[in-house]
This record gives structure tokens, C-alpha cells and sequence, in this order.
């Protein structure tokens, strides 16, 4: 049984009619996969690698974008091709087993991680009001639990997603502006280089800004969103720009930690700390400036990781993937509650949770990343929309780099 290829024609007049569309109207999943993605652990090892490092390693952002950018657009096609959803061709292709795989293990690697996305937009509000962070994750879950059962989820979530990014952007900008780098180090960044110690960092910041979860969900928000072969090139375009704001923003917190922390020798362990370290320089306001984006940064990746788990899961036991059914919503609300409930009891996520999640991810990262590429090349699923050479290639080279750090997993969680 093959997938259904969701290929009408286009004639000259839709494609111009198409290009007429405002802009904005075009934006949306690259947005919400880039503001899931983009949460506080990313955050913090950027802030960490700036701290450490100056603007060294930027090269390395620059690198995982590219490898993010490639497997979202090619999930973005996917999404375009087929009227199902990934996990039911994988289904069609490779049996149940394989669409259980893919399922369960995005929905424990979401769940597991979930908690450092409360707690972060927990922190961020308590920094800002003085309140208690238990009182703001269990507001701000409840919010969250609040806007999942508000009629048309989807639209809601684009425009909380494309809002929170915009606040991150505008908060992380006027933070870049204030710190006034050395724009001559921010171009030697770009030049590879691996300092003395800076390895074991470098996997960090490629694992968690490379999320092979992530890139694969595109697909569905694709779906969720409607497009058709119609938006084909408007889409890859929103693909890499969305993407690209990940880098972004990720950039300008290691270039401001860089300008802050490093003269410094400040090391930070979590992002909340370089917002606070900019009080004593620029005033309180800076600081709550800062907070502010850090909150865009937890509460995207609060609902997205949520989203990503529940949906997929429920699709890899059979129970569909959209947005509007009862037990997606269900499934959502698990993860979210799951990870509040860990943020309140234990203040950060366990060691031993982190290393379930590791340990999950050596088996599906790798798997859904072969998983996509096998689909993008397939003839009769993409028609038209099929991998090219060069996107083979560099899709490869993405694969490797999931490889080794699966690899990497397995040396640090079972022989060391």
C-alpha cells in the first residue's frame, strides 16, 4: 500500500495568486518548529559556550542550522507529498513495529525534557515579579492546558509561537545592542576552530539544536496547516527562514554572553544567570528585558515539545495525529502535566531521567532521521518533490553527525 501523493495541478494564475499572499500568512510551521526547538537548554549552552569560549564556536551554530534547515525542509516536502501523515507511511512502508518506534520514542524524549521547559518559564516570571517559580510553572501550565482546548488549537498555537519568537527576537536584539560586540570577533567565529576542553559542549549544543523530533513534526504542522503543492516554494521558503531565526537568536545570546560573561570569567549554569548579570551594567530593566525573551524561549518549547510527544505518539498507536482529536489532546496534556509535576517536585530534571532520554535517543534520533530520508526518496510517495543529489548529501552528513552522537551516548552513558 503506498501514500496517496497530494499532487493537483497548478496553473500559472494559482502560483501568482499563491505569490499574492501576505507573507506573514505564510509563515507558521518552520516558526513552531524553530520556537520548540530554540527552549532554555539550547539557551544555556549557548550562554555557557560565549561564557567560556568568547565567540569561537558560532562556526558550530552555523554548521547544525545547516543540518537543521536540510531535514525540515525535506520534512516540509513530506508533509507537502503525501495526504498522511509520516508516521502512518512509515507504517505503509515498514510496518507497525517501525511507526510504534518513531511514536513512543518521541513522546519520551519530549516528556523527559519537558520539565527544564517548565521550570525555565517558571524562573523567567519569578525573576520579574517575585513571586514564587512554583506558583508561575503551575499558572503557566495551566495556561498552556487552557489554550490546548480552545477552538482551532492550531491557529492559536502559530500565533503564540510566531509571537513568542517575535518577543525573543526584539528582547535578544536590544540585548545584542546594549552589549556593543566587537563585530570583527563575530566574523572570526565563523572560522573552525576546537578549543582545548570545548568537545564535550560542542556535542551538547549540536544535540540540542539538531532535533531530528523536531525537523520530523514538520510534516504534521504542514498537514495542519493545509498547504498544498501550491505553496511548494513559498513553503521551503518559510522553512529556512523559520530555521534560520533559531540560529539566530541562539547566535546573539553566545555573542552576548561572549561580550558580558567572558571579561568577566563568569560561567553560567543556566541562562537565567547571564539575565541577571546584566543588571549591574545596564539597570533592572535589562535584566527584565532579558527574562522576558528567556519566558518566549521556555513557554514555546513548553507547548511544542507537548505538542510534538502527544501527537506523535498518539500516530504511532493508531489514534491520529490532528490537533482537533480528544486523545492527541489527552496525550498533550500528559506530557505537560508530566513535566510541571517533575519542575515542582525534584527543581530540575533528574540526572537519571536525562540519561533515560539520552539513551532513547541513540536508538530513534538516528532511526527517524534514515526513516526520512528513505521517504524523501521515494519515487512513488514524493513524486516531484523527490530528494535531488545535493540534498542527499548533505542529508548523509547529517546522518553521521546523529550517528556519532549516538555513539557518543553510548561510550558516556554505558562504558564510562
Amino acid at each position: 500500500m503506498e501514500s496517496g501523493i497530494n499532487q493537483s495541478p497548478v496553473t500559472p494564475g494559482q502560483e501568482a495568486g499563491v505569490k499574492k499572499k501576505n507573507f506573514l500568512s505564510l509563515l507558521g510551521p518552520a516558526f513552531i518548529t524553530s520556537a520548540l526547538v530554540l527552549g532554555p537548554g539550547s539557551l544555556t549552552l549557548s550562554s555557557k559556550i560565549g561564557a567560556i569560549y568568547g565567540m569561537q564556536l558560532i562556526w558550530v551554530l552555523a554548521v547544525v542550522v545547516f543540518f537543521m534547515m536540510i531535514y525540515t525542509e525535506m520534512s516540509t516536502r513530506i508533509g507537502l507529498a503525501t495526504k498522511e501523515s509520516f508516521i502512518q507511511v512509515m507504517k505503509n512502508k515498514w510496518g507497525k513495529p517501525a511507526s510504534l518506534l518513531i511514536g513512543l520514542g518521541a513522546f519520551l524524549v519530549t516528556a523527559s525534557f519537558q520539565a527544564g521547559n517548565a521550570l525555565g518559564s517558571g524562573l523567567a516570571i519569578s525573576t520579574i515579579t517575585g513571586f514564587s517559580s512554583t506558583f508561575w510553572i503551575t499558572a503557566i501550565t495551566l495556561l498552556g492546558m487552557a489554550l490546548l482546548f480552545a477552538k482551532n488549537f492550531y491557529k492559536i498555537l502559530e500565533k503564540l509561537m510566531l509571537g513568542l519568537v517575535l518577543v525573543m527576537l526584539v528582547s535578544f536584539v536590544i540585548t545584542l545592542i546594549l552589549t556593543k560586540p566587537s563585530i570583527t570577533e563575530i566574523f572570526s567565529g565563523f572560522v573552525p576552530i576546537i578549543p582545548d576542553g570545548s568537545l564535550p559542549l560542542i556535542i551538547a549544543l549540536t544535540a540540542t539544536s539538531f532535533s531530528i523530533v523536531g525537523a520530523a513534526y514538520q510534516s504534521y504542522l504542514v498537514q495542519e496547516k493545509g498547504w498544498t503543492l501550491q505553496q511548494n516554494s513559498s513553503s521551503i521558503k518559510e522553512t529556512y527562514w523559520g530555521i534560520f531565526i533559531l540560529g539566530f537568536i541562539s547566535m546573539m545570546i553566545m555573542i552576548c554572553a561572549a561580550a558580558i560573561l567572558k571579561p568577566q570569567s563568569i560561567v553560567v549554569n543556566s541562562v537565567s544567570e547571564m539575565g541577571l548579570a546584566l543588571e549591574p551594567l545596564y539597570g533592572n530593566w535589562a535584566t527584565i528585558l532579558f527574562m522576558v525573551g528567556l519566558f518566549g524561549a521556555s513557554f514555546s518549547s513548553q507547548m511544542g515539545n507537548a505538542t510534538i510527544g502527544g501527537s506523535m505518539l498518539a500516530d504511532g498507536l493508531g489514534l491520529g495525529s490532528k490537533l482537533s482529536s480528544k486523545a492527541v489532546k489527552g496525550l498533550i496534556l500528559l506530557v505537560m502535566a508530566f513535566g510541571s509535576l517533575i519542575g515542582i517536585i525534584f527543581g530540575a530534571a533528574p540526572i537519571n531521567m536525562i540519561i533515560f532520554a539520552q539513551a532513547i535517543t541513540i536508538v530513534i534520533v538516528p532511526f527517524i532521521a534514515i526513516a526520512l530520508l528513505v521517504v524523501a526518496n521515494d519515487e512513488k510517495i514524493m513524486g516531484s518533490l523527490k530528494n535531488t543529489l545535493w540534498k542527499n548529501i548533505f542529508g548523509i552528513a547529517g546522518l553521521i553527525v546523529l550517528i556519532l552522537l549516538a555513539v557518543n551516548n553510548v561510550i558516556n552513558i554505558f562504558l564510562k
